[in-house]
């Protein structure tokens, strides 16, 4: 292949100069559109399957597809943010706007079990932009200092750098080498699990959960604690095909099952699991720190003299000129984004300290088989709480010894 030809989706060999050619689902719409008649039902699904195959840009062995998912981001954020800063009503309504229209796209996808690229995008490409934003206007007002830049700097690098780790196995349970044709005809993808976008639909259930389905999703899940030692409860998996330890759940949108499976974080594009547990809260507390701390740094150049706190909701200069208005918008942005990300970690927190997983808190909130506490906030179980000590020590050797291939990893 030269560096604008790619293989399609059918098989066949195209070129990007024909993107635009041999549409038969494009020309039928735009025709319906233009004598006002309805769709054919698919018709919509097939067309944007066909413009995601052709977005492509040229590369040495063939043209290399791109997810679109990664592109909103990059081209309405600044967009976005730049609008806000021409007036405060306009920052508001923007502001205001932008978090419901994420909420709005998460529960898209998540309604329709898709996994997408879009929240890694708009994190990653946010911190980018953040900081781009923090050197060109806020830096050179000459009241930040060289010391206070290194410190954000390190703050930004340690946190990739537990995002980085994150990212990787977050423990997923070894499919069996007699199960792998069997389990790739049912669907599960045949590359890495990140590369999936159309992940197995079963739902993860709890080892200590019974075989009922969970919302509706979890048919055939046989409970095998019969055949296992006393005491030791063990779940079989009929997506992956096989029998998984206490605490181990399948993830509808990764198609595997995972070691203490916590939740599917979309920030990350991954299952939190039990190898990459410690890694997600560093990044997060990392984020927090490091947000925090630029976000002070920033208020304390726009609106001087004045408290971090009160100059966030009070902060007379903050228009004046176009560049402390873009820094004003970029701190309030960033404030929204640290208070969600807060609540997540504030859970997290609260969770390790009852040593219970936010899966396992959501099943028995649907059994009505824990406590609330702290205003709901907190949902203890009881199956492994041991006191605050032993659940922090166990949360922190977590991942510490490689997890043995036993029994209970294959049929």
């Amino acid at each position: 292949l030269c560096c604008c030809e790619y293989v399609d989706r059918r098989g066949e060999r195209n070129h990007l100069a024909a993107c635009c050619c041999d549409c038969e689902d494009l020309d039928e719409g735009c025709e319906r559109w233009l004598t006002c008649k309805s769709l054919p039902p698919g018709a919509l699904e097939r067309i944007a399957d066909t413009v995601a195959d052709r977005v492509r840009v040229p590369w040495f062995s063939g043209a290399v597809k791109v997810n679109l998912s990664l592109v909103p981001p990059l081209i309405l954020l600044p967009v976005l943010l730049h609008v806000a800063a021409l007036h405060f009503l306009l920052g508001l309504i923007v502001l205001t706007s932008l978090p419901v229209v994420v909420l709005w796209y998460y529960y898209l996808t998540h309604r329709r079990k898709e996994r997408t690229l879009f929240f890694l995008s708009l994190g990653l490409f946010s911190l980018g932009y953040m900081y781009y934003v923090f050197l060109q206007e806020v830096v050179p007002r000459g009241r930040v200092g060289y010391s206070q830049v290194v410190a954000l700097t390190c703050g930004l690098i340690l946190m990739l750098a537990a995002l980085s780790r994150a990212k990787k196995d977050p423990g997923y349970l070894p499919i069996p080498a007699s199960n792998k044709k069997s389990l790739l005809g049912q669907g599960l993808p045949n590359k890495s699990v990140r590369g999936s976008s159309n992940g197995l639909h079963g739902i993860t259930m709890s080892g200590a959960a019974s075989g009922r389905a969970v919302n509706g999703e979890a048919k055939g899940y046989s409970r095998m604690s019969a055949e296992e030692p006393e005491g030791v409860k063990k779940d079989w998996c009929t997506k992956c095909q096989l029998v998984r330890p206490a605490r181990a759940g399948h993830c509808r949108l990764c198609g595997r099952c995972v070691r203490r499976l916590d939740h599917h974080c979309v920030w990350i594009n991954s299952c939190v699991g039990e190898q990459n547990h410690q890694a997600f809260i560093l990044a997060l507390s990392f984020f927090m720190l490091t947000s925090v701390y630029g976000i002070t740094l920033t208020l304390h150049t726009i609106c001087r003299d004045r408290n971090p706190f009160v100059a966030l909701f009070y902060c007379p200069g903050a228009y004046s000129d176009y560049s402390s208005a873009l820094s004003f918008t970029c701190v309030w942005y960033c404030a929204i984004v640290t208070a969600g990300m807060g609540y997540i970690l504030l859970i997290q927190l609260l969770n390790i300290s009852y040593n219970v997983t936010e899966r396992e808190a959501r099943l028995a909130l649907r059994d009505n088989t824990g406590r609330r506490l702290l205003g709901g906030l907190a949902i203890d179980t009881g199956q492994y709480n041991r006191g605050f000590l032993c659940n922090w020590g166990h949360f922190l050797s977590l991942g510490s010894s490689p997890p043995q291939h036993s029994a209970e990893d294959i049929v």
